[in-house]
């Protein structure tokens, strides 16, 4: 798994992104209440929202969240859809033919596990989804994960570690991993 980054909360690059989320969430909500035929207001907020071009192949049905926006990469012939998070401070590359479900969340900043440091910074690594994965309705992609090329996730599926290529992963992975003192 990638070195996650930390982002101090006391500092002025958190207040810049601070200012990027409130701008984002401004920017999402616009989107989520278009008329969905309504695909050249949606093409340019989509490009504003991850600064830069959306690909015409790549398709995303409302309602669609993310706290950043220009940490999303989408390749050719994406399908997102409804409902989905992409919280992308970390970085989220969607490769060529990637298929996700409704409600599933990509998620790549987290804070850290002791109540000491939760407040203090949070921790960034990118979710990487290759070329012709399939995630299946509510899933969620943790940070530092990668989706092997052609990997199938079932629906419901919490994916905590890496997915080699051509797999198919299903079911919860809650557990108690370890614990820390209190």
């Amino acid at each position: 798994m990638p070195e996650r980054d930390r982002l101090y909360v006391r500092t002025p690059e958190f207040a810049r992104v601070a200012e990027r989320i409130e701008h984002v969430t401004t920017l999402t909500s616009r989107l989520n209440v278009l008329s969905f035929d309504d695909k050249a207001t949606r093409a340019a907020l989509f490009s504003e929202i991850i600064g830069k071009p959306m690909p015409d192949s790549v398709t995303v049905f409302p309602p669609f969240y993310t706290d950043h926006g220009f940490g999303i990469d989408f390749g050719e012939n994406v399908f997102v859809n409804q409902g989905c998070t992409f919280l992308d401070q970390g970085g989220i590359h969607l490769g060529d033919g990637v298929l996700i479900g409704p409600k599933t969340n990509l998620i790549s900043s987290d804070h850290p596990l002791p109540a000491s440091e939760r407040a203090e910074f949070i921790t960034r690594a990118p979710v990487t989804v290759e070329a012709g994965a399939w995630l299946g309705a509510a899933v969620t992609v943790l940070p530092g994960v990668t989706i092997g090329r052609g990997a199938v996730v079932g629906a419901g599926a919490v994916v905590t570690k890496d997915v080699p290529p051509d797999t198919l992963v299903t079911g919860p992975a809650a557990f108690t991993r370890r614990q820390w003192g209190a």
